[in-house]
């Protein structure tokens, strides 16, 4: 059973950075692969980046490469989304999710088994 907790979410202009965290309980967050999705008012939730279990594969979707970087800290059970250069269209709830030993499609929400409760990013223009 894993827990997770993000924060850091907020109000930023257009332009600016957040960094999001996310806390994990547990024992083994070494073997999640851990992932940020995000979701806006009757729209289904979206893949942002994950980062394998390994650590050696952090795919981002293409509308954040190059501003948004995702990292883990094993020792800290902690996973980060630095965004930066943001944009209005990326305002929405930010949710950190934690699957298994996940080595393929983890781009994809099904395949995650564990969800923090969001936290909320406002781009304004």
């Amino acid at each position: 059973q894993v827990q997770l907790v993000e924060s850091g979410g907020g109000l930023v202009q257009a332009g600016g950075s957040l960094r999001l965290s996310c806390a994990a309980s547990g024992r083994t967050f070494d073997s999640y692969t851990m992932g940020w999705f995000r979701q806006t008012p009757g729209k289904e939730r979206e893949f942002v980046a994950s980062v394998r279990w390994s650590g050696d594969s952090t795919p981002t979707t293409d509308s954040v490469k190059g501003r948004f970087t995702i990292s883990r800290d094993n020792a800290k059970k902690e996973v980060y989304l630095q965004m930066n250069s943001l944009k209005s269209e990326d305002t929405a709830v930010y949710y950190c999710a934690a699957g298994w030993k996940l080595s393929v499609d983890y781009t994809n929400a099904a395949n995650f088994n564990y969800w923090g409760q969001g936290t909320q990013v406002t781009v304004s223009p």
